[in-house]
């Protein structure tokens, strides 16, 4: 009923586009938390809750949900996943629920987290809540299903692909404890702030732009497919991602967002994008995403007219080319 509501003010025109996402945002995180606050109750009712060894006594373990994505990047959309992360701050040699049938806390949160997602995704006579997409948590569908700050920290350091730091850009702590969500975003800023490699940042991130238009784009010559064809969102995501990233050690303020509108704004106050070409980028991702929005209501695929859409994919390959015509130009066809 809530995205109902959402859904009739955004097609009368009352809420524009940003406060719809915003809405839609937030309607996804009061249910994660709740979510959370029900597997959390059920399973410290049976094991007791998690605790660990920390400077010579023990403490409680804690636990948060980060959202990557269209939910991390505030810019949630009717139907969208929810790309989660979980993560809790557990440590030391001892690591075990306190009550009459202890777990070890891995074993805990790893429960926890299934239970989490089960409540998500389970079938009602409504359908289900949301779909839940878990494959961006440390190396993917072979990694763990929960990472410890630490072993995330350190995989982010050591392991993370260029693509992944991108989608870093786009997360937040979104439901959990207030300790662990407050160090993951320290840990995040550490991360695109000095673990970036930036020696070949520009052509891995074309190179992996231009796989993903060959394999996931749905475009034929008459319609365009607004997220995936060249000059489309995914263009103007991918080329933000790359500036931020590549300037982030220089100016750390510009991962601060996670959406990419103050991103762009972000870009311009530090003249890397001037600010005309910034609102240029911002007006045709807003152009787009409201198009999305309602192609989404409509249960229809993200395709329009190419002639409809033309004057937005020509600024948008402009502003490509401009970039990585210069920074990476074996890869910017």
């Amino acid at each position: 009923m809530p995205i109902f509501r959402v859904a009739v003010v955004d097609l009368t025109g009352v809420l524009p586009l940003m406060k719809v996402s915003d809405r839609l945002t937030d309607i996804a995180e009061l249910v994660l938390e709740a979510a959370l606050a029900l597997a959390w109750q059920e399973l410290v009712a049976r094991h007791g809750e998690p605790r660990c060894t920390a400077g010579g006594g023990t403490r409680p373990a804690r636990f948060a949900i980060v959202a990557y994505g269209k939910l991390g990047g505030l810019e949630l959309g009717y139907g969208s996943d929810l790309d989660l992360v979980f993560l809790n701050d557990s440590e030391g040699e001892q690591q075990q629920t306190d009550g009459a049938q202890p777990l070890d806390n891995a074993v805990f949160f790893s429960r926890l987290t299934r239970r989490v997602i089960s409540i998500l995704t389970m079938h009602t006579t409504s359908g289900k809540l949301y779909e839940v997409d878990i494959r961006l948590r440390p190396s993917g569908q072979s990694g763990l299903l929960v990472s410890s700050l630490t072993a995330f920290d350190l995989y982010q350091r050591q392991d993370a692909w260029t693509w992944e730091h991108q989608a870093l850009l786009r997360s937040r702590a979104v439901a959990g404890d207030a300790g662990v969500k407050a160090a993951f975003e320290q840990l995040r800023v550490k991360a695109l702030t000095t673990y970036v490699r930036r020696e070949n940042l520009a052509k891995e991130v074309a190179d992996m732009r231009q796989r993903m238009r060959d394999e996931l784009s749905k475009g034929t010559p008459e319609l365009l497919d607004v997220k995936q064809d060249p000059g489309g969102i995914t263009d103007i995501e991918f080329l933000v991602q790359y500036l931020v990233l590549r300037e982030a050690w220089r100016y750390p303020d510009l991962v601060r967002w996670s959406d990419n509108i103050r991103q762009l704004e972000a870009l311009a106050a530090h003249g890397i994008l001037a600010p005309a070409d910034a609102e240029a980028l911002a007006e045709a991702y807003r152009t787009y995403r409201q198009r999305m929005h309602h192609l989404n209501l409509a249960g229809a695929p993200g395709l329009v007219p190419r002639a409809e859409a033309a004057a937005l994919v020509a600024a948008v390959v402009r502003h490509w080319r401009a970039v990585f015509y210069t920074d990476a130009p074996q890869s910017a066809e």
